[in-house]
């Protein structure tokens, strides 16, 4: 492992642990209050943990139990915020040759790094501007430069896209894509493109601990969290197991499906399960009209609103404490009549709904 973090922050609720393998990147994801810029604050030495410890390369940046710690400035980690926090009283070239100079480095050997740097980023025909003189894209970019110009052992990007406009942001994510080829680092995000553009991997934070990890495509295709469900797009219920792929949800009752699970595992009764299937799989009917056939499952419930999306409508319902959500195209939400407080019966075939312990 290149990267080992466990660490327990009392204050902020917060008890996780993960590794980063060397060259990996990874994509924190969480609700906001999660602990994700808490992480990143202990890795960078911005914050000291209660208990834990921390291992770069070998190194102990951290150890509580030996009163390790490692000052920020020489933990070879370069953290990347949503304000590209820019020397103003600096041009762009100086502002990139500041990490290296501040390292040691000559001031030729620092330019040198700037310079090359500048045009990994295809910013060199900015060399010479002020911080005030860069648009927010360009201000980005630098920042970029200039965080990689320390060349750190690890790579901590916070939200780099947030404060982009949408015309900014799909330039810096070529970048990014670039330039984090083969780098270790960390990048928190809400978006599901950055963590399939950017991201080897996936770590999932809810209520200050580590909710489920694993390779990207594979954990948004089959999330185990309500917010990584959330951020996929697809519906996610929590309830208790009764027998082999099913559970009981309150509000929902019954929800039959076949097991997710790579190894086979199936939920153990009375353990904890979730079920997770897509708005697309879900059919929507009058109460008089539900049809009958193949295994199916059929839940009574109420909508509670209607989101147009372009030729499709996601019907938004609730049944008890479930909510569920359902895409229909927009013919057929006006055959059905549909308005909040609409009665209806939602349908899932067993099939479309997959079943993980939880």
């Amino acid at each position: 492992m290149t990267f080992s973090l466990r660490a327990v922050v009392l204050e902020r609720s917060l008890d996780a642990e993960f590794d980063v393998l060397d060259g990996e990147t990874i994509a924190v994801l969480g609700p906001n209050g999660a602990g994700k810029s808490t992480l990143f604050g202990l890795a960078a030495g911005l914050l000291r943990p209660d208990e834990g410890r921390a291992e770069l390369d070998g190194r102990v940046l951290f150890d509580t139990r030996t009163g390790a710690w490692v000052p920020p400035h020489a933990r070879g980690v370069a953290l990347l915020a949503q304000d590209p926090l820019l020397f103003p009283h600096l041009t762009v070239l100086e502002n990139v040759a500041f990490g290296p100079r501040a390292a040691g480095a000559s001031r030729r050997a620092a330019k040198a790094a700037a310079e090359r740097w500048l045009a990994e980023v295809d910013a060199v025909a900015l060399a010479d501007r002020r911080p005030t003189q860069l648009s927010g894209g360009q201000a980005q970019r630098i920042a970029v430069a200039r965080a990689l110009a320390t060349e750190p052992r690890l790579l901590l990007l916070d939200e780099p896209f947030a404060a982009l406009d949408v015309a900014a942001a799909p330039a810096l994510r070529r970048l990014l894509r670039r330039v984090l080829a083969g780098r270790t680092a960390l990048v928190i995000t809400h978006e599901v493109l950055d963590a399939h553009l950017l991201a080897d991997r996936v770590v999932v934070l809810e209520r200050g601990k580590v909710a489920e990890q694993g390779p990207t495509a594979a954990l948004l295709e089959r999330p185990r969290s309500h917010f990584a469900a959330g951020l996929a797009g697809l519906n996610f219920v929590r309830g208790r197991a009764t027998a082999e792929g099913r559970l009981a949800v309150d509000g929902l009752g019954e929800v039959s499906g076949t097991l997710g699970s790579d190894d086979g595992g199936s939920p153990a009764p009375g353990s904890d399960a979730v079920a997770v299937f897509r708005p697309a799989d879900v059919a929507l009917f009058r109460p008089e009209s539900v049809p009958h056939g193949s295994p199916r499952n059929a839940w009574r419930a109420v909508v509670e609103e209607l989101e147009p999306r372009g030729p499709q409508v996601r019907v938004h319902s609730a049944a008890g404490g479930a909510r569920v959500v359902a895409d229909l195209t927009a013919a057929a939400a006006a055959d059905l009549d549909l308005a909040p407080g609409t009665a209806v019966v939602l349908v899932a075939k067993a099939a479309a709904v997959s079943v993980y312990p939880a």
